[in-house]
């Protein structure tokens, strides 16, 4: 088997586990009530980290003194 068609191969099985993992959380309603608490909590904490990382960059880069 070369590298190429090996890629190709990993790639299918994990695409057709992420859409069976898909599957089995969108048909069992505790496990989709779970999934969306747990991306708000996430994105309730990486998204204000982000802009504030950011903020703090563009502030270093402006020269200005803190």
């Amino acid at each position: 088997m070369t590298p190429a068609r090996a890629r190709t191969v990993a790639n299918l099985v994990l695409a057709s586990a992420g859409v069976a993992a898909a599957y089995i959380v969108i048909t069992t309603p505790p496990l989709r009530r779970f999934v969306l608490r747990a991306s708000r909590a996430w994105l309730g904490a990486s998204i204000p980290l982000f802009v504030a990382n950011e903020v703090r960059k563009a502030w270093e880069q402006s020269g200005r003194a803190a």
